[in-house]
């Protein structure tokens, strides 16, 4: 079955950095594109990255273009994601998500709904 396992959440200060990593088990990684979203308390899950199968297409939500950056490596089968100049915006748990099928799209995987496997998450608390 597939396993998806964040590492690298903490607690930082306003401006900091944290590098968020996510191993993949279960399954053939590099056949599919990754994401990653955060669900802050009192607020839906939201889009933050995603990274197409081959790591050549990528796509950001507005809030974190420019300070995140996403990546993966198909040898280690893990999906990176590289957060600069964090916000106290930014705090909350971020999951790591597998999608579903082999999709090229990268608007289809900005989407939940896209996505069939799910991290525990790991807490990223920002303070000012």
């Amino acid at each position: 079955q597939v396993q998806l396992v964040e590492s690298g959440g903490g607690l930082v200060q306003a401006g900091d950095s944290l590098r968020l990593s996510c191993a993949a088990s279960g399954r053939t990684f590099s056949d599919y594109g990754m994401g990653w979203f955060r669900q802050a308390p009192g607020k839906e899950r939201e889009f933050v990255a995603a990274i197409s199968w081959s790591g050549g297409s990528t796509a950001y939500a507005d809030s974190v273009k420019g300070r995140f950056t996403i990546s993966r490596d198909n040898a280690k089968s893990t999906v990176y994601l590289q957060m600069n100049s964090l916000k106290p915006e930014d705090t909350a748990v971020y999951y790591c998500a597998g999608a579903s099928r082999h999709l090229t799209n990268m608007q289809a995987l900005s989407t939940v709904a896209a996505y069939g496997y799910w991290g525990q998450g790991t807490p990223v608390t920002v303070s000012s």
